[in-house]
């Protein structure tokens, strides 16, 4: 059966209001954009999870479909010191790392990850605001590093912790999100260092910001910091898995 996924994109989305973090520019707080969300999540999760193959890929375009200006997500600047330090020495001293339910913990360097599995693909980016914005992202593919990191048996989900933070403020609470070991292992899940050619900046999410090409642009996490491999994320946060859905978005964002 042959389904094209944006047709499963509600209506409502796209009356989402101010996102400000990694996700999107604005946040809904409309109870009927929400119900919307809602009924997104659900046929999503039916149609990529009952109906298509786990490795279906997301559509991918040509070089003369990139956008001559990627449009700016969310948070441009984060002003987390620890990060701040990391932007002033160019990111030299930065190390991701990948822990919790894993047999080897990993602390990789941007040189580590842009020699592991790379990936080049040319994708849609689409913002639970309505817009969407074609760009060309490399990366390192997100499941060969949990390979070698060795994921124990009771992991179930992946959860990605950011630098950035609300209203500039560095005591706030810092974006995260999370995505299942089935979009962890596709093809087109990546830990993008590039963009378009060039090294990720700072407002795009430097160094390496999550493509999660199967859902909405808020799964996307900006400045990861870390990777944690877990068996439930109730306790993290306000315990729905992301910072948005913390705040009454839906975990499952797909597309």
């Amino acid at each position: 059966m042959k389904l094209d996924r944006r047709n499963w994109i509600v209506g409502g989305l796209a009356a989402a209001g101010s996102l400000l973090l990694s996700a999107c520019d604005s946040m809904a707080s409309s109870p009927a954009v929400r119900r919307g969300l809602s009924i997104g999540e659900k046929m999503s999760m039916a149609a990529q999870r009952l109906l298509m193959n786990r490795r279906t890929l997301a559509r991918e375009y040509l070089s003369a479909d990139i956008a001559p200006s990627f449009r700016v997500n969310g948070s441009r600047d984060p002003r987390d010191p620890e990060y701040l330090a990391h932007v002033a020495g160019n990111f030299r001293d930065w190390r991701l790392r990948i822990d919790g339910l894993v047999e080897t913990p990993l602390e990789l360097s941007l040189e580590d990850l842009r020699a592991a599995s790379p990936r080049t693909q040319i994708t849609r980016h689409d913002c639970v605001e309505g817009w969407s914005c074609i760009g060309k992202w490399t990366g390192a593919r997100l499941g060969p590093l949990l390979d070698r990191a060795g994921l124990r048996p009771e992991a179930r989900y992946l959860v990605f912790y950011c630098a950035d933070n609300t209203a500039d403020n560095p005591r706030a609470a810092k974006y995260y999100e999370s995505i299942d070991l089935i979009d962890a292992y596709h093809e087109q899940t990546i830990l993008a260092y590039a963009l378009n050619d060039e090294p990720l900046r700072v407002a795009h999410g430097a160094p390496i910001r999550l493509r999660v090409e199967r859902q909405l642009g808020y799964k996307h996490a900006k400045f990861v910091m870390r990777i944690e491999a877990v068996e439930s994320f109730a306790q993290i946060g306000g315990g729905k898995g992301g910072y948005w859905e913390d705040r009454g978005y839906e975990w499952y964002a797909g597309i």
